[in-house]
């Protein structure tokens, strides 16, 4: 797994991409986000842009595929699809652009961009991160997908603890 210093062209790679989603989803897209670690600058990342698209209802994933399949996203099911369907590009790894479909004003919504926004306002926070991701990307890889995963997962609690302090429960 690679860990990216940051690179200030991602936000304008996000901003590329949000335009081209935005075209091809219209109104099906009330909101397009930037998140993960792409989005916090100065914050070293796996260079993949993860955006966030916040739309009415999760249940019409073929529609949301079919808009995007042209712009190169596949949609990989996946047990959280009634939460968050993922699409990513290329179709083959290494991936590039990451998206993540969430119901706008849901709990996915609301937990993801405090996350992000807390790593934003929370240097030192966002410094442990990173020394997290670092971590775990050496004792995990990217041999495969189950290896990715493993490497997502063990984020979780982490994750969790920031969520927690960024919503004030």
């Amino acid at each position: 797994m690679i860990i990216a210093a940051y690179d200030p062209r991602w936000p304008h790679e996000f901003e590329a991409e949000r335009a081209r989603i935005g075209d091809a989803l219209g109104a099906l897209a009330l909101r397009i986000d930037h998140n993960g670690s792409t989005a916090v600058p100065g914050l070293a990342a796996k260079p993949i842009i993860d955006i966030q698209i916040s739309v009415a209802r999760l249940d019409a994933i073929a529609a949301y595929a079919e808009r995007l399949a042209p712009l190169g996203y596949v949609h990989r099911p996946h047990g959280d699809d009634a939460v968050c369907p993922f699409f990513h590009r290329p179709a083959r790894w290494p991936h590039t652009h990451h998206v993540h479909l969430v119901e706008a004003g849901g709990d996915e919504e609301r937990r993801t961009l405090a996350f992000r926004d807390y790593l934003r306002e929370h240097e030192p926070v966002a410094r442990q991160y990173e020394t997290l991701k670092r971590a775990l990307a050496g004792q995990f890889g990217e041999r495969d997908a189950s290896s990715r995963e493993a490497y997502a997962n063990a984020k979780g609690d982490f994750i969790a603890r920031v969520v927690s302090r960024a919503l004030g429960r």
